[in-house]
């Protein structure tokens, strides 16, 4: 009888597994919900008005114009709020880290007593929070209403973010790196500098597009607080007015021009203010995925 020379438990080559093509299906269908719609407005963005209206606009722009992104670029009100954008996202990434990564070290030493109490507070407020009207009044009362730093400060700083630092310190610094650090003088700062910053890169990259992300999209604390400076409105604010305005007769603040069809121009506005996230992205993936994927495989 001759022996079998092949491995029962090994899967034959050509076999179909129904799992693996299920989980495929289920991924190309979720990036086409993600795709397609984005393909969507930048196709009416780049169509002419009447074939808008007539909705035959679908996946590839018909009467290629780009006489919305001129009116766009031609109104002063638009560019001007999206350096208003920009500023108040590198203000308020750079402050959100720094509060993220000095807060979250300390509570990463296991020699630092009472920080388990700490921590704890930290998730309450993730549970409960004052509400809006408290937060209108503090900002009040503050005196930061019509200011670009009632934009930065009051949201600079996430718990969920903390706590996702706080899991990759403890978890992915080793503790001999410190206590050889501590044996040669260096104090918290310095190993906080010299050790655990470049060890902690990948984190520090996604925790950065998530602040940054979390606020280039946020408009509503600019509706509430920026009432009568205009030249404060962040871009996502400017468009967030554009959609109010949807089915009006929509009119250019600095040409004075009206557009037949609003909806060109809202898609318009749209791609104009998701362009800068996806410039910025590519430079980031290899650490963001780096920090997503942080703390999936134990040793």
């Amino acid at each position: 009888m001759r022996a079998s020379t092949g491995n029962p438990a090994a899967p034959r080559k050509g076999r179909l597994d129904i799992w693996e093509l299920l989980i495929r299906l289920v991924l190309i269908i979720a990036s086409l919900a993600c795709l397609l719609p984005f393909l969507h407005v930048v196709s009416k963005s780049l169509s002419s008005d009447s074939f808008v209206i007539a909705n035959k606009v679908f996946l590839w722009p018909e009467g290629i114009t780009i006489e919305a992104y001129k009116k766009i670029f031609a109104d002063a009100s638009i560019l001007r709020s999206l350096y208003i954008s920009v500023i108040v996202t590198v203000l308020f990434t750079i402050l959100g880290m720094v509060l993220t990564i000095c807060a979250a070290y300390p509570l990463s030493r296991t020699q630092f007593k009472g920080r388990r109490v700490i921590t704890f507070i930290f998730l309450f407020t993730m549970y409960f929070s004052g509400g809006i009207i408290p937060d209108y009044m503090n900002i009040n009362n503050l005196g930061l209403m019509d200011t670009i730093w009632s934009l930065v400060l009051p949201l600079s700083f996430s718990a969920f973010n903390l706590l996702i630092m706080k899991t990759s310190l403890t978890s992915s610094i080793p503790v001999s790196l410190e206590e050889s650090a501590r044996i040669d003088g260096a104090g918290h700062f310095r190993i906080l500098i010299s050790i655990v910053l470049p060890l902690s890169k990948p984190i520090m990259a996604t925790l950065a597009l998530f602040y940054a992300v979390g606020r280039w999209n946020a408009y509503q604390d600019a509706l509430f607080y920026i009432k009568h400076e205009t030249d404060l409105r962040p871009l996502q604010l400017k468009l967030y007015y554009l959609v109010i305005q949807a089915s009006e007769s929509f009119q250019l603040e600095a040409t004075q021009v009206s557009l037949s069809n609003p909806e060109v121009l809202k898609a318009s506005v749209v791609v104009f203010a998701t362009l800068p996230i996806l410039c910025v992205y590519p430079f980031v993936q290899k650490y963001f995925v780096q920090g997503v994927m942080l703390g999936a495989v134990k040793e």
